[in-house]
């Protein structure tokens, strides 16, 4: 025992040696550079500033530099430990661009624009761990941006967050070399920007009463007034938005508008009911596009945010839109046989086409999610991927640009982790593993075609997401993945490699008062899902008496016995999916001695994913004449937000070569149910 005290103390004596003799090295960089090429020798950090210099630089660097710790200005290039070069000879692929080389006895920065400076000055903040490790391995890094777009997203709508949490964010992006946000700042659960001439948007559609967006919007999903005891919510004033598009641009993050159209506008409609189909509040969800004052409103709302907001792109949203509202609306009708539009889709077709028409008046661009190709795609329009990579690739192929989003990689409000060990999500799982394994561009994409992919972005919805904390854990560190794979080129990602610098840069962030997963105590998958299991009845022929969904269909008819299980989310491709019951038989080829028969199934209500409300089990010699085994009944409430694992299944004392199941599924129309695998033995 004395020994062990012994020991322990002297490591935590030599603790503070050890960051000091410390070597920062650019093969510790998130994301990792286009080329290193390490020299020989160590640069020590000056003490107690590093004097920089900047030759023919005009812009906001300086004074970031100057914010940052142990940083000073000096007009003499000989004194300065850090010279930087603008040579101003940047075109729209070098812009970003830059080399950094260290000496014994100096670092130098070369950059095409200060832009790139920046990014050399990111690179070497990682390498110093913000000004912790002391000494840094000599070395030339040239680096360069493999996308142009590199974004990610902050759902601000859903629940209001703090002008402080935003620009805290700001500080992480501009580290791992992000260079767009995305502000979702309308959506039914709340109005989040000052807009003059409707001030009703932020007076009442920016608040509700209630805190948790679950609890509204399965209550009345109403709004308030500010002075109401109850409001919960908030808005970026004019002046708010300002500030936080200074303190963006000065770290080179072009920031994003997003004004959610034609569908997700329940707030709007309930400030102004004149603009949706029925006229009355709280009815629809989606703008008239039979009504002409719809298109002065969002005219002069876009207005407004284009003259707030620089960013060439203006997002429009474009999702999800109900459209039922149109189908009986006389107003759209009207407007659908003045126009020659065959159906609904052309209907939000034309919704597009006009405000990208407007958009593109005033010099920008539309972004828009992949919904807003039904019905043609507007030809100007940039397409948001999210839908899986294809739509993407299709708007690509049509000669438009796109933006890679793919929900079942780049949404990051799915679980890290295990689900039974993390803060409550929406569902699905995203692991760090998976975001950094998608790919933006498949190998069969031609170069021409190639040339459209602007770069990727990842999301944060926040339904569930409550307090700013658990949204900024939900970034960190996924981040880090996109940013290595908007950055770098694919043949420099390693995983386990990047999986080490992720934990540096965690321990990093965590310094900085940054809350983020534990990825050093990462459980994994779903453990089930990690090795085949054996059972009676694998590999044994299944007959569906009723279908399962082709939307879900995992290994298709062998999917039930083929001995693979279920990871944490049904969209793994493991998981076989219905929206009728589940109701199977499988053949075991000759009468056997059965006594167990289960199948696990899964819940997450956020996805619309429910437990079977009863599974029968039924046994038979013939195939025809079958006799009730047993019966397993749900007990998970269908209110739990969390995802949840259930075995349904029955003991026996039988023989048959015949196992029946059904599985009487949730009542609830659109509802999903959901199973990996039947056990027999």
């Amino acid at each position: 025992m004395y020994r062990i005290i012994i020991t322990i103390a002297l490591i935590i004596l030599a603790m503070p040696m050890f960051a000091e003799t410390a070597i920062g090295s650019p093969c510790d960089v998130i994301p990792v550079p286009q080329q290193v090429e390490m020299g020989k020798g160590v640069y020590t950090w000056p003490e107690p500033d590093a004097f920089f210099h900047i030759k023919n630089g005009n812009g906001p660097l300086a004074s970031y530099l100057k914010s940052l710790n142990n940083m000073t200005a000096t007009d003499n290039q000989r004194k300065a430990d850090i010279s930087i070069t603008i040579t101003g000879d940047a075109d729209a692929a070098q812009n970003e661009s830059y080399s950094l080389t260290i000496k014994p006895d100096k670092i130098h920065i070369k950059a095409a624009s200060e832009t790139g400076a920046f990014y050399a000055i990111q690179s070497l903040q990682q390498m110093t761990r913000c000004g912790t490790v002391k000494r840094l391995q000599c070395c030339t890094v040239t680096d360069a941006p493999r996308f142009a777009y590199r974004g990610l997203h902050f759902d601000v709508s859903r629940h209001f967050r703090p002008k402080e949490f935003l620009l805290k964010q700001i500080d992480a992006m501009a580290l791992l070399k992000f260079n767009n946000i995305h502000l979702h700042l309308t959506d039914a659960a709340g109005w989040r920007l000052q807009i003059d001439r409707y001030p009703l948007l932020t007076s009442l559609a920016a608040w509700r009463p209630y805190k948790r967006w679950e609890d509204w919007w399965n209550g009345d999903r109403s709004y308030c007034t500010q002075d109401d005891p109850r409001a919960y919510g908030g808005y970026y004033t004019k002046e708010d938005i300002r500030e936080i598009i200074e303190y963006a641009r000065a770290r080179h993050i072009n920031v994003v508008p997003e004004i959610e159209m034609p569908g997700h506008s329940e707030e709007v409609l309930a400030a102004y009911p004149e603009l949706s189909c029925s006229g009355e509040p709280y009815r629809n969800g989606d703008f008239c596009i039979g009504n002409e004052e719809t298109f002065t409103f969002l005219e002069n709302v876009l207005s407004e945010v284009i003259d707030l907001f620089p960013s060439q792109y203006i997002h429009i949203g474009g999702d999800e839109a109900t459209k039922e509202g149109w189908k009986t609306c006389p107003k759209c009708k009207q407007r659908m046989e003045q126009e020659g539009l065959a159906d609904v889709d052309e209907l939000q077709s034309y919704m597009i086409h006009r405000i990208e028409q407007f958009v593109q008046s005033k010099g920008r661009t539309v972004v828009g999610f992949d919904e807003i190709m039904q019905g043609g795609l507007a030809p100007g329009a940039v397409v948001m991927s999210w839908r899986g990579a294809e739509p993407g690739l299709e708007a690509m192929r049509q000669g438009n640009p796109a933006i890679m989003n793919p929900n079942a990689y780049y949404y990051l409000d799915y679980t890290q982790d295990a689900p039974f060990k993390e803060p409550v999500s929406i569902g699905g799982y995203t692991p760090l593993e998976k975001v950094y394994s998608f790919e933006p561009l498949p190998d069969s994409i031609p170069g021409d075609v190639a040339g459209n992919l602007l770069g990727v972005q990842a999301n944060v919805w926040c339904e569930y997401i409550t307090d700013d904390s658990h949204a900024e854990y939900m970034y960190y560190p996924r981040a880090f993945a996109v940013a290595e794979t908007a950055w770098s080129q694919p043949e420099q990602k390693n995983y386990p490699d990047f999986r080490r610098r992720a934990l540096n840069l965690v321990t990093q962030l965590r310094s900085m008062g940054y809350n983020t997963f534990d990825l050093a105590n990462e459980y994994g998958d779903r453990k089930e899902s990690t090795r085949p299991l054996k059972h009676l009845a694998r590999g044994c022929k299944v007959i569906y008496n009723l279908p399962y969904s082709r939307q879900y269909p995992a290994a298709g008819d062998s999917a039930l016995t083929d001995g693979v299980c279920g990871g944490w989310t049904y969209g793994d491709n493991r998981w076989q999916g219905t929206m009728r019951d589940m109701d199977v038989t499988i053949d075991l080829g000759s009468i056997k001695p059965v006594h167990y028969v289960g199948a696990t199934f899964l819940q997450s209500v956020g996805a619309w994913v429910y437990m079977p409300r009863r599974v029968d089990i039924y046994l038979s010699d013939d195939g025809e004449n079958f006799t009730l085994a047993g019966q397993a009944w749900c007990d998970v409430p269908d209110t739990s937000a969390e995802i949840r694992y259930k075995v349904y299944s029955t003991l026996c004392d039988a023989s048959a070569r015949y196992v029946r199941l059904h599985a009487v599924k949730y009542p609830k129309r659109g509802s999903w149910l959901f199973t990996d695998e039947i056990v027999i033995n």
